[in-house]
């Protein structure tokens, strides 16, 4: 009773928010009460090992090596509180493919917080006659990685509101605009140009999107007479017409998340800098050695980016404890067992509640995340395999953390828990302000 009570109350703050979003709660202690204990001095330091997991960590390796894996290829950590459970190279940096993308999460949150909205403004150099701005439309990009389509509908909805329903002159494209993750701001600026345009829309682009927004949503006629323009200045004068706010960073992270979207991953990257100070700012966050955490991009593609087991599971911890002030845990900014069907968690056959992140290359496979059980609480585990066979790794990550769940035991939970709407095309993140001039400086371009 004293170890169960001990690991229980080694659970972080994540605790309270992920059985919320999970849907369970213990049957013998209620939440509350756990989290009081765990500010106890006495239990914050309790160390309670197990041995029995040593045990499976080894058969989950002898499986490996019996379908011809290289087992010190492979990388484990498993950690409960301050408790490590079990692990295997555990502080060797290997090939983590799309577990980058945590540390992506981790820097993003620690710049901008979890509430963040990229800013788009749109602009007018001329005045607006019987449904014609006379001029150019001037679009200046704050680097918002999830602009699509649902979002252009919106927007050129919200300029035939105001009247717009020509442009004399052109599409300018300004700063860090991207389209449908396109980062070509010509190619970005196309894109907008025909989202923006019922007239131009395609069955398998703007058609699909538009037909699972909410019924009723107009189809925007906002026709270019001109092309579309990438400025090299920005235009001196011009008057702001609606500033767009992206969703909130975190709505934004869990999609990125949920389908390891990799060119979200390297628009972010891009924002923060660069994978070098993306780097530096994951690893100052989670207080981690820099050389546990090599890595070239933001997505994971390629060999060359490299975590530590032991990085991931910090980074992920990390990433819990960022968001703790806003109320929120893993579960707003990755996938779940049990609420998520699509994207990285289609196929797997996980612990219902598990907050995981995936990491798929031709030759490695990769799984890390927080899973919740009824004796040691919230257990955050990393899993790093190459090999040949990523099916197979797969397969036997999922059985090996069902084996742990199974002797940790599974609390009551409740399966049916809804997912969380993206909210795509919400017009209130348009707010209408013409008539306001836009001052230069505050508008002038990025170097990419």
């Amino acid at each position: 009773m004293v170890q169960r009570l001990g690991a229980g109350v080694l659970a972080s703050g994540l605790a309270a928010l992920i059985l919320k979003m999970v849907g369970w709660q213990p049957a013998t202690v209620p939440i509350a009460q756990a989290l009081e204990w765990q500010n106890m001095p006495l239990f914050s330091q309790m160390s309670f090992p197990d041995p029995v997991v040593e045990t499976i960590m080894h058969q989950y390796l002898q499986g490996l090596d019996a379908t011809g894996a290289v087992v010190r290829h492979q990388g484990i950590w498993i950690q409960t509180g301050m408790t490590v459970l079990a692990k295997h190279k555990e502080r060797v940096p290997l090939p983590a493919a799309s577990l980058t993308k945590i540390s992506t999460t981790l820097a993003a949150l620690d710049r901008w917080g979890p509430n963040h909205q990229f800013e788009t403004l749109v602009s007018a150099t001329g005045p607006i006659k019987n449904g014609v701005l006379q001029g150019d439309l001037v679009i200046t990009g704050g680097g918002d990685p999830f602009f699509v389509w649902e979002e252009a509908i919106a927007l050129g909805n919200s300029l035939n509101q105001m009247g717009i329903r020509q442009v004399a002159g052109s599409l300018v494209i300004e700063g860090d605009f991207y389209m449908n993750y396109q980062q070509n701001p010509a190619l970005a600026g196309q894109e907008l140009r025909q989202g923006i345009n019922s007239k131009f829309w395609t069955p398998r682009g703007f058609v699909y999107r538009y037909n699972i927004m909410p019924k009723g949503t107009a189809k925007p006629q906002v026709a270019i007479a001109g092309g579309v323009k990438v400025a090299t200045m920005p235009s001196p004068k011009k008057i702001l017409l609606i500033r767009h706010r992206s969703l909130a960073l975190s709505h934004i992270l869990r999609e990125m998340n949920i389908h390891s979207n990799n060119e979200m991953a390297e628009i972010l990257t891009k924002d923060l800098g660069g994978a070098a100070n993306r780097n530096q700012l994951a690893a100052k966050s989670a207080d981690l050695s820099p050389d546990e955490l090599q890595l070239v991009n933001g997505s994971g593609l390629g060999v060359e980016n490299m975590i530590s087991p032991h990085a991931v599971c910090t980074m992920m911890m990390t990433v819990d404890r960022v968001l703790q002030p806003y109320k929120l845990s893993v579960t707003d900014v990755f996938p779940v067992s049990g609420r998520d069907k699509n994207g990285t968690m289609y196929g797997r056959h996980l612990p219902i509640g598990t907050a995981i992140k995936t990491g798929t290359l031709n030759n490695v496979s990769a799984l890390a995340g927080v899973m919740p059980t009824r004796d040691r609480g919230l257990v955050w585990f990393t899993i790093i395999n190459r090999g040949g066979d990523v099916n197979g790794f797969r397969k036997q990550q999922d059985e090996f953390l069902q084996r742990l769940s199974q002797h940790w035991g599974t609390p009551p939970i409740n399966a049916a828990t809804p997912p969380i709407p993206t909210l795509l095309g919400e017009s209130k993140r348009n707010e209408k302000l013409a008539g306001i001039q836009v001052p230069l400086k505050k508008v002038s371009l990025k170097k990419s």
